[in-house]
């Protein structure tokens, strides 16, 4: 059996009930996009995302052809690591820590020392803006632009004519194990990036090196068991390539499609197929462009009809985001939202599936679609969409 889930990352449904303890009250990153004429998304619709509890409804009713839910998020945070582990059953009690002030005296003295390069910023920062006001100085010292945003992440941008790529990612490695324990973020990100003052620009050689999950994920359950598990797009750094038996790195969402229609057509893997798609968030999410985000997300449904009919048999292909990006309120970062979850394939009955209490019901339904005895968090919506 062949199992499929695109991460359409950051677009959220609507805010959860917590969102105020985050600065999120009124975020609704698909309430947002869809006012935009760029919005067009059928496929989707069919597959029944305005029909999820607390999504306002199309004009028109159209029968949906796919199970869908809404879900809560029970871990603390709203960052794709948090978002991505509870989905694979890892629920995480503690939001990971954040840097509001820049890093400590400590963590930057250890970084400087490790790396033997200075260091640039040391600030919360827009990644676009951030190059403009440090690049020059960076290609004169050769110092390294470390800064941080409202998610647990350290960023590290250098021009690729300065730092080569792989010395960048090398970087990142030392950070990634000085960044442990009391300051264990969730993410280590290169960000390198090329041009002159004042048209800099971010490159594709953006990557992220996670934290270990903590304990045993979905992925980890079927590998274990010998199934296939493909991860495309930034899955495998999310995961530290943990439980992954197959990496693909993709630059863009159009390319990550592409992996996927072409993995549909033509291999006849077991397991499981797991996708990222980050230009929503990082191009169009962080940078509250809303007709460039309903425009994604329009190219990505045109792209999901060619996906439907390349499904077998008994093939499952599930829908759904890891938290929200709202961007039309006036903040660049994440939201806490609730994120949809859409079900489809030959073998699936359409169904509104209510809220659910955690992200986890995605793994537990994947492992129990594929057999596989867990006893990971969530609740599997197998039995409940499969037809008879």
């Amino acid at each position: 059996m062949r199992v499929f889930c695109i991460v359409l990352d950051s677009m959220g449904i609507g805010e959860m009930p917590d969102a105020a303890s985050y600065g999120d009250i009124g975020s609704n990153t698909l309430g947002t996009i869809r006012r935009s004429p760029k919005f067009h998304v059928p496929i989707l619709e069919r597959l029944g995302i305005f029909q999820i509890d607390g999504v306002a409804p199309m004009e028109r009713t159209v029968a949906p052809e796919g199970a869908f839910a809404r879900l809560s998020e029970a871990s603390k945070g709203k960052d794709t690591t948090t978002g991505h582990w509870e989905m694979m059953g890892i629920i995480s009690p503690h939001p990971m820590p954040t840097y509001p002030k820049g890093f400590p005296p400590e963590v930057i003295q250890s970084l400087e020392k490790s790396w033997g390069r200075g260091i640039l910023c040391n600030q919360p920062y827009s990644g676009t803006a951030v190059i403009h006001d440090y690049g020059q100085e960076h290609l004169k010292t050769g110092k390294l632009i470390v800064y941080t945003s409202a998610d647990s992440v350290l960023q590290i941008a250098a021009h690729e004519g300065i730092i080569p790529v792989e010395e960048l990612y090398e970087y990142c490695r030392i950070a990634r194990q000085i960044m442990q324990g009391e300051h264990g973020v969730g993410r280590i990100i290169a960000r390198p990036f090329q041009g002159t003052y004042p048209d800099f620009w971010r490159t594709a050689h953006r990557r992220d090196f996670s934290l270990a999950p903590p304990g045993k994920t979905t992925l980890d359950f079927l590998s274990d068991a010998g199934k296939d598990v493909i991860a495309v797009g930034k899955i495998h750094d999310i995961f530290a390539g943990q439980g992954i038996t197959e990496s693909i790195h993709t630059v863009n969402n159009d390319e990550g499609m592409e992996k996927v229609l072409a993995i549909a057509e033509k291999r006849d893997f077991d397991g499981f197929c797991f996708v990222n798609l980050v230009d929503f968030d990082m191009i169009y999410g962080h940078r509250n462009d809303v007709d460039g985000y309903a425009a994604a997300l329009s190219a990505f449904d045109r792209q999901l009809g060619k996906l439907l009919p390349r499904l077998r048999g008994d093939d499952l292909l599930m829908i759904t985001a890891d938290h929200g990006c709202d961007p039309g309120t006036e903040s660049t970062d994440h939201s806490r939202e609730y994120v949809p979850l859409m079900l489809t394939g030959p073998m699936v009955y359409p169904i509104n599936l209510g809220t659910r209490e955690t992200f986890a019901d995605i793994g537990k339904t994947v492992l129990h679609a594929l057999k596989i005895e867990n006893n990971l968090p969530g609740k599997s919506l197998w039995n409940l969409v499969r037809k008879k």
